[in-house]
């Protein structure tokens, strides 16, 4: 690994020990004094960097609840607008783990968030930050759950939350979530990258604050997956694992995994040799990442039509792709495409262990299974898979994917003959 090098402050632009850094260029800004998403000198992406890096004994370990704000020490502020979020499980998977062959492999599934996915922790710090810039009105692109999360921790903070969704192409769960929480929702006769540009516009015009992961702050909470999975799979395992395999849509979660051991290895909690290799898995019909890994590049290309029964990974133009191909190839990770078919099966075999995940988030194990079958993945490797969302997120798929229900008669000897 050679990138896992962080800056030092510049001075006069830290703010309590905390800036942004564009990661293209190098230039540092202050973070509260203005809206900011981008460098003001390239439009590169922006980092949030920090003067004290913290140690897993800084973490708070008498905190009244597992969670984002326990890990208070590596974030922007002692406290966000919290639901409260994190401390997911760390699932066993036996059945599963001996059908794909490899030594260990534990799920995290993020679907058990309040509002039922990982975008749960982005939002408790992105909107934290819009109390301290100022802002009135908060916006996103979504395909689901962006929405879902942002109106929910938007509504809580008090604040008037947009959301822009490509027509007929978000489940129906999550636009039943956004739409609850009181969010003003804008169907765009688009898909989901048209609807960011748009977002894009209307906060460069200064109409909204982004809180797509564009947004530097967002990937702050969550890299609190990572610290979450290394120290339980330590207590469980005694060591860390050896690979995550995440879902790729924005490329936000492997932008902010990568980030966090980043952080770890530079403050000596972590030692090079154990940061585990991540590993994306994109749908084979939404997968420019992939195309950027097997092809060398160190940018993505955009996909102008893109689609896939896992609509929250249908995403042509990864804003994160300059974060994110860094983090899977410094960590000796790689990217694999898989069918709808292939989800569809991991989506049933996550639920004959009991957990319940949409689409998506089953690519992460449709994806380790075609690894291993190809003798990427190991025998001996010890996997956490990463699942994004909640089984109900989108009802109809589940249903699809499930058995049928069966007519029988109001009679216990017709129910019986059934059976």
């Amino acid at each position: 690994m050679t990138h896992l090098q962080l800056d030092e402050p510049v001075p006069g632009e830290a703010d309590d020990g905390v800036w942004l850094t564009c990661i293209e260029c190098g230039a540092t800004f202050a973070p509260f004094e203005a809206v900011r998403y981008t460098c003001d000198d390239c439009d590169g992406l922006l980092e949030v960097r920090y003067a004290d890096l913290p140690t897993f004994e800084d973490f708070d370990s008498e905190a009244p609840a597992d969670g984002v704000w326990r890990y208070s020490a590596a974030l922007p502020f002692e406290e966000g607008v919290s639901l409260p979020e994190g401390g997911t499980p760390l699932h066993e998977v036996p059945r599963l783990e001996d059908d794909i062959g490899v030594a260990r492999l534990r799920v995290k599934h993020e679907g058990m968030n309040p509002t039922g996915s990982f975008k749960d922790r982005g939002m408790t710090v992105g909107v934290r930050v819009a109390e301290e810039v100022g802002v009135s009105r908060l916006a996103c692109a979504s395909t689901g759950n962006t929405s879902a999360a942002l109106s929910a921790y938007g509504a809580r903070a008090g604040l008037e939350t947009l959301v822009l969704l490509p027509a007929g192409k978000v489940a129906a769960g999550k636009v039943a979530q956004a739409s609850l929480h009181g969010a003003r929702i804008l169907e765009v006769d688009g898909n989901f990258d048209r609807c960011l540009d748009i977002v894009q516009d209307l906060a460069d015009r200064g109409e909204a604050y982004l809180l797509n992961s564009l947004n530097p702050f967002r990937l702050e909470g969550q890299k609190t997956i990572g610290l979450e999975i290394l120290e339980r799979f330590e207590v469980d395992e005694g060591t860390y694992p050896d690979r995550i395999v995440l879902p790729v849509g924005n490329a936000g979660n492997t932008a902010a995994l990568y980030k966090c051991f980043r952080e770890l290895v530079q403050s000596g909690a972590l030692d090079e040799d154990a940061v585990p290799k991540l590993t994306g898995v994109q749908a084979e019909q939404s997968a420019p990442m992939v195309e950027a890994i097997e092809n060398g590049w160190d940018h993505v290309e955009r996909w102008d039509h893109v689609e896939t029964r896992a609509t929250a990974i249908r995403i042509g133009n990864p804003v994160n792709a300059p974060k994110a191909l860094p983090g899977i190839r410094e960590t000796g990770g790689t990217a694999v495409a898989v069918s709808d078919e292939q989800i569809t099966a991991a989506q049933r075999d996550l639920a004959e262990e009991g957990v319940g995940v949409e689409p998506a988030s089953a690519a992460s194990i449709a994806g380790l299974r075609k690894l291993r079958e190809q003798g990427v993945v190991d025998a001996d490797e010890q996997v956490v898979c990463l699942t994004t969302g909640h089984l109900l997120k989108d009802p109809d798929a589940a249903a699809e994917a499930g058995s049928e229900p069966e007519p029988v008669p109001d009679d216990t000897d017709a129910v019986l003959d059934r059976l």
